[in-house]
Parts: structure tokens; C-alpha cells; sequence
């Protein structure tokens, strides 16, 4: 069943429920996280605006502005200092057409890295908003492992900057799964967290649990190309719920870092044997190149 509701009648259960711009639109067995955003955003229209100015001034107050990265003291929230936005490496052209992976010198249109070239990629594109490096990592380590969620929605929009171009094609999003007992450890997704505020930036819905990780799978940090590719085989499905969904659907798929490429692939090729028609890749940092 699907219904659909305005922002103030935010009353059904979290188990039913895609966040799609302004409007919350309800999707039956399709669970989304809850909404944040969504409640903030009728506590932004209910106040008047000398009301959020003082509101404001005074959780300021309280919890004064703080770098996202080094914790420095900055002008508003959401933000980086000086300092460590001139350390991050934001991805810009030129970069590979396919995956994204920026290439040193400049090049023209629609131009291969090798690594595509060698080891094509099953998603259509990719775009990433930072390089993996020393300056972004406490950053994303942080949201990872750290249970520093509150940067989600400025990480978000980085990625949908990062990932303009694809937006015209896109009509579902759908983050990178936990396996359910790492999911229970860490208490939260953070693919799903970016996901939600991309949705909110974009006016896509979205559906986090789309894919279910039905494997467990150890820890790639310290693994190559081929041995990522072999510990996520077989490790994801589609959600039987959501099938109808993704069907014939370009869908994005979110998550916080690509290295070798080997989950998005995998990710990618059981939405495309579910029926999907396309899909593309968007996270929020990428290790240099595509090996």
C-alpha cells in the first residue's frame, strides 16, 4: 500500500515509511530510518524567525560551532575550518567519466582511467566528494566507527554537489547494507544516514533497505581487488518487498567510501538481476585510482 503524507501528520510507524523531498511517502515492508530532518524542518516552519535567531544564538551558546574534522572553534555548524578545508581534496575535473577517479593532468571529455579500462565496472557511473587520504579520514572515521553522526547532513551535501550530473537520471536511492549483527554493534548505518539527507537534497525516495546483506563478511581493509571481490560474493540480495520498487529503475546507490569498487559492483549486479535498469554509485570519499 502506498499513501502519502504531509510533514505534519509525521505519525506512522518508521517501518513504512521513504523519504522523498518535502513530502514523506510511505512505502509498505520498505524501511527507512527515522527522520531528523524531517522533524527539524517542521520545527524550521512552526518558529517564527526572531524565534530561530534566538534559538539559535542560544544553542550556539551552549554548544559552540565546532570543526567537523578537527573540533576548532568556526563560525557555524556543519563546517570545516580553514585549515582542514584546505587539507581535503574535494574531487573536481578532470576526472575518470565512468568511476570518477581524477586524473593529474587535464584530459577531454568522457576519457577512461585504466583502471575502468582493464576492469570495467558493472554500475554505469560513480562520483565520490573527497580523496581517501590523512586530511578526510578522521572525518570519515569518525562517522564510520566513532558514533559521530551529527556531520551527516553537510557529508550529504558534499556528495550531492559531487554527484550533480547524475541526479537527472536517478529515481530511487537506495545505501550499502550492514550485515545485521555488525548493524546491531554499531547501532546505526552510516550509507543509510548520508542516504537519507541525499534524499532529502534531491527529492528522491528512498529505500534503505533495499538490499539486505545476508552474509557476514570480515573486515576488507587490508584486502586486494580480488579478495574483496571473492568475501562480497554472494553476499547481498534485493529485498523482496522492495522488487517492485527497483524495477525498471535507474537507482543510485550510497556509500561512505570506494576503494577497489568490489561491493559497489556486487551491489550493482544483484539490482540489475532484480530488474533494475541502471545504476549508479555515490560516496562521500574515494581511494585514488581503480585497482
Amino acid at each position: 500500500m502506498i499513501g502519502k503524507a504531509r510533514h505534519g501528520a509525521i505519525t506512522v510507524s518508521p517501518h513504512q515509511r521513504a523519504v522523498k523531498g518535502e513530502d514523506l511517502v510511505w512505502i509498505s515492508h520498505c524501511v527507512t530510518m527515522p527522520e531528523p530532518l524531517a522533524n527539524s524542518k517542521i520545527m524550521s516552519l512552526a518558529l517564527p524567525t526572531f524565534l530561530k535567531q534566538s534559538v539559535t544564538t542560544m544553542l550556539d551558546a551552549l554548544l559552540p560551532p565546532v570543526c567537523l574534522s578537527c573540533d576548532r572553534p568556526v563560525a557555524s555548524h556543519q563546517t570545516l575550518c580553514s585549515a582542514c578545508w584546505g587539507q581535503i581534496h574535494f574531487i573536481a575535473a578532470p576526472f575518470c567519466s565512468c568511476c570518477g577517479s581524477p586524473f593529474e593532468i587535464p584530459v577531454g571529455d568522457g576519457m577512461l582511467c585504466a583502471g575502468c579500462l582493464s576492469h570495467p565496472p558493472v554500475f554505469t557511473q560513480a562520483r565520490a566528494a573527497m580523496l581517501y587520504n590523512d586530511a578526510s579520514k578522521p572525518i570519515i572515521l569518525g562517522f564510520k566507527h566513532g558514533d559521530r553522526i551529527h556531520p551527516a547532513r553537510a557529508l550529504a551535501s558534499w556528495m550531492h554537489r559531487a554527484g550533480q550530473e547524475l541526479w537527472p537520471d536517478i529515481d530511487v536511492i537506495a545505501p550499502i547494507p550492514l550485515h545485521r549483527l555488525r548493524l546491531f554493534k554499531r547501532r546505526y548505518n552510516q550509507a543509510a544516514l548520508l542516504a537519507q539527507n541525499l534524499g532529502v537534497l534531491s527529492g528522491k525516495p528512498v529505500f534503505v533497505d533495499a538490499l539486505l546483506r545476508t552474509k557476514p563478511t570480515p573486515a576488507q581493509g587490508h584486502m586486494n581487488r580480488k579478495e574483496r571481490q571473492a568475501n562480497v560474493k554472494g553476499a547481498f540480495n534485493v529485498n523482496p518487498h522492495c522488487l517492485a520498487a527497483m524495477k525498471d529503475k535507474t537507482v543510485m546507490l550510497v556509500d561512505d567510501v570506494m576503494t577497489t569498487g568490489a561491493t559497489l559492483n556486487e551491489c550493482s549486479q544483484v539490482l540489475l538481476d532484480a530488474g533494475a535498469r541502471g545504476v549508479k554509485a555515490l560516496t562521500l570519499a574515494r581511494v585514488k585510482g581503480y585497482a
